[in-house]
């Protein structure tokens, strides 16, 4: 299989940090997980992941637990035991085959529908980065938390970043030898350094750190049984619909038969894998997902090289840097980070170019407002189930 590790390749390998960063710094710094084992645990999915599936693949945060365990600040304990429970059932549908029967009555219309929910609430979320109102900024109490300067005049500073950043981005959007994903990164951490989130280093002290086992101890029985029905339950449908199915067919549709490893047992398998491990050092639960390969492919990501380059970085990050790691991605501003998943989320949208069906067009709509409203978990079960009424003509539109 080929490999590559030019500029094009550099700069998919850190298209969805948008997606990556906010939520991993939410869950360390309120959550209070490890981030040695955080970290750590993305690097060698990357790599691991990489070398497996021999194409680019995402590694994301599993967002229900993350969104409900920040808003709630649950205790790593209950983290953990989320991480195994997810494990574990990862593992059963992925090892059964169980997987492959819920992937038959999941039709190209929910998938897709999957693909254009998930593509807006990229975009959403990369909005309110921009703008200031994320959750992550409201805790913090500043647009740009990291920065000096919090605006410039009237107008916030994370919006003056995401509007140079962004007009940068589109400019080289197209760009082999000026990358946008690269440019935007590199160029963002140095305007970051430059505005005053230097001072963020001084919590850097390079050495070599390894995980602790089990840093939080064995999760309670009351940890397992609140993780099952808050976290695991409501994660469950849209990592199945969005980290294994939409994601296989997304993979399929951009790398075509070099995708042939990337199938909806092994995607279960690896993320069953990978979330025992993060349970195990501390880390938060992961998953695979269709919009942070869309994040890499639209910035360049081309082969598993980028994977090898993304996850190379976090491992090094983990083991250098221990618990200061998430010092140093401080340099990189809100308002950058809001610009990778603006440009994220519209890759992934635009998947439904190829729906002419006026039906599946309906259900993706649907979908789509169901999503923004309650969760993709619920959109995903009313679409498949609008899909097979609609198809056996018990309704029409």
């Amino acid at each position: 299989m080929r490999i590559s590790f030019n500029r094009m390749e550099w700069a998919g390998s850190v298209g969805d940090l948008g997606t990556l960063l906010p939520l991993a710094f939410a869950m360390i710094m309120i959550n209070g997980l490890s981030a040695t084992g955080l970290f750590l645990t993305v690097g060698l999915m990357y790599i691991l992941g990489g070398f497996y599936y021999r194409v680019p693949i995402a590694v994301q945060p599993m967002k229900v637990v993350a969104a409900y365990a920040i808003a709630q600040a649950l205790t790593p304990g209950v983290i953990t035991a989320s991480g195994m429970l997810l494990s574990v059932l990862l593992l059963i549908l992925g090892v059964t085959g169980l997987v492959d029967w819920v992937a038959k009555v999941v039709p190209k219309g929910v998938v897709r529908g999957v693909q254009m929910a998930t593509g807006v609430l990229l975009l959403s979320k990369g909005a309110t980065l921009v703008v200031g109102t994320s959750s992550f900024q409201a805790m913090r109490g500043s647009v740009e938390p990291f920065l000096a300067i919090q605006a410039v005049g009237p107008v916030p500073m994370s919006v003056v970043v995401g509007v140079i950043f962004g007009a940068i981005a589109l400019f080289l959007l197209n760009s082999k030898k000026y990358p946008a994903g690269l440019v935007v990164v590199i160029f963002g951490a140095l305007f970051g350094l430059f505005f005053g989130a230097f001072r963020e280093l001084s919590g850097v002290q390079p050495g070599f750190y390894l995980p602790r086992f089990l840093p939080f101890g064995m999760p309670t029985s009351v940890d397992f049984s609140f993780a099952l029905l808050a976290l695991v339950l409501p994660q469950i449908p849209m990592t199945v619909g969005n980290a294994v199915i939409a994601n296989r067919d997304l993979s399929h549709e951009y790398y075509g038969d070099e995708s042939r490893k990337v199938t909806d047992r092994s995607l279960c398998i690896s993320m069953g894998l990978a979330n025992a491990f993060a349970a195990l050092v501390g880390g938060m639960p992961v998953c695979h997902g269709a919009g942070g390969l869309a994040a890499h492919y639209r910035f360049g990501a081309r082969t598993h090289g980028s994977n090898l380059i993304i996850g190379g970085l976090f491992v090094i990050l983990a083991l250098v840097f221990g618990p200061g790691s998430v010092n140093a991605l401080h340099l990189l501003p809100m308002g950058v980070l809001g610009v990778l998943l603006l440009f994220a989320g519209t890759q992934l949208a635009l998947t439904i170019q190829d729906v002419a069906n006026r039906s599946d067009l309906f259900v993706i709509m649907l979908m789509l407002g169901i999503t923004l409203t309650a969760n993709l978990a619920w959109a995903f079960g009313v679409g498949i189930c609008l899909h097979h009424c609609l198809r056996l003509g018990k309704i029409k539109v």
